[in-house]
C-alpha cells in the first residue's frame, strides 16, 4: 500500500513541475510564445547597437556632397550613391597611412610587452613562492586604481629626461606600465585554478620551472591570455590621451590624427568617415578573431 501511494505521489509530483513532459499545451505555448518575443528582443537590441556602425559605413561610401544633403539612409533607396571614391582619397593622404602605421607600431609591441611580462609574473604570484610574495600581489592590485591622468606630468619629465618624450618608445612603455597590473591580477587568478597536481606531475617527470611555464601552464592558460590580449589591444588602439600627450605629434596614431583632420578642416567628413570606419573595423576584426577564447577566458572559472 505505501509503495503504490509512493508511486503516485511521486507521479504526481512529476506532473506538477514546469519542465515535465505531461505540461499542458497552454503552458508550453506560452513558454515558446516567451522564447520567441525573447529572442525578437535581442535581435532588435543588437540591430540597434549596430546601426551606428552601419551609418558609419554607409556614409563612408558617399560623396561629399550627398552627406551634407541627406541622411545615409538614403542609400536604401538610391543606391547608385554608393561609392568607393573616400577610401582611395584616404589612402592617397599621407597623414592618415602614417598614423595607422604609427597606431599598429604603438599597439602591437605594448599588447605584446603586457601578456609576456603579465604571464610570467601572474605564474610567479601563483606558484612560486619568494619573500613578500603576497604583500607584492596586494600592490599590484593597489595599482589597479590609480588613475592615468595621475601620472602624466611625472612620466612626462621622467620621459623627458631620458629623451623619450614625443616617441613611439614612451607611448609603449606608458601602456606597457599601465597595463601591467591588471594583466598580473588576471593571469594570477587564472592561473592559481590550475590543479597543483598537475604541475607536481610534471615536476615529477623532471620539468622545470621555465619548461613547465612554457608547456603546462600557458596552454592552460590560453583563454586567459586570449582575454587579456584582447582588451589590450582594444585600450591601446582606442587611446586618445595618452596619445595626443607622448606620440610623435609628427606621425601621431589614428586617434589624434582623425583629430586633427577635424580641427585643420572643419567637416572633413570625405576623410573623417572612412578614416574612423577603419579605425573601428581593425579592432572588431581582432576580437571577432579571438571571440571563442575570449568567451572561455571571461567564464573560466565560473563553473566549478
Amino acid at each position: 500500500m505505501s509503495s503504490a501511494s509512493g508511486v503516485t505521489s511521486a507521479s504526481s509530483t512529476t506532473a506538477d513541475r514546469p519542465g515535465s513532459r505531461n505540461t499542458g499545451l497552454a503552458a508550453r505555448l506560452a513558454g515558446r510564445a516567451a522564447g520567441g518575443a525573447l529572442r525578437v528582443f535581442l535581435v532588435l537590441v543588437a540591430l540597434f547597437w549596430l546601426m551606428p556602425t552601419v551609418g558609419l559605413l554607409l556614409s563612408s561610401l558617399r560623396s561629399p556632397s550627398d552627406i551634407s544633403s541627406s541622411g545615409w539612409w538614403r542609400v536604401f533607396a538610391a543606391p547608385a550613391e554608393l561609392t568607393t571614391e573616400n577610401y582611395r582619397e584616404l589612402l592617397s593622404n599621407d597623414a592618415i597611412t602614417s598614423s595607422l602605421v604609427s597606431t599598429v607600431l604603438i599597439t602591437v609591441p605594448a599588447t605584446l610587452l603586457v601578456i609576456v611580462i603579465g604571464a610570467f609574473a601572474g605564474y610567479a604570484f601563483a606558484w612560486l613562492d619568494f619573500p613578500g610574495r603576497d604583500w607584492w600581489f596586494l600592490l599590484v592590485v593597489a595599482l589597479l586604481v590609480v588613475p592615468v591622468q595621475v601620472a602624466l606630468v611625472p612620466v612626462s619629465k621622467l620621459f623627458g629626461a631620458v629623451g623619450i618624450f614625443e616617441t613611439t618608445l614612451g607611448v609603449v612603455l606608458f601602456h606597457t606600465a599601465f597595463g601591467l597590473p591588471f594583466a598580473i591580477f588576471l593571469l594570477r587568478n587564472f592561473f592559481a585554478e590550475i590543479p597543483r597536481e598537475l604541475l607536481e606531475a610534471a615536476r615529477l617527470d623532471g620539468a622545470g620551472e621555465l619548461r613547465l611555464f612554457t608547456r603546462v601552464v600557458l596552454p592552460l592558460g590560453g583563454p586567459a591570455v586570449a582575454s587579456l590580449g584582447i582588451f589590450q589591444f582594444l585600450w591601446v588602439w582606442n587611446d586618445m590621451l595618452v596619445a595626443l600627450i607622448f606620440a610623435d605629434a609628427q606621425s601621431p596614431p589614428i586617434t589624434v590624427a582623425l583629430q586633427q583632420q577635424v580641427r585643420q578642416f572643419g567637416n572633413n567628413v570625405d576623410v573623417l568617415a572612412p578614416g574612423a570606419f577603419v579605425s573601428m573595423v581593425i579592432p572588431l576584426l581582432v576580437f571577432f578573431a579571438f571571440q571563442r577564447q575570449f568567451v572561455n577566458g571571461v567564464m573560466a572559472g565560473a563553473v566549478k
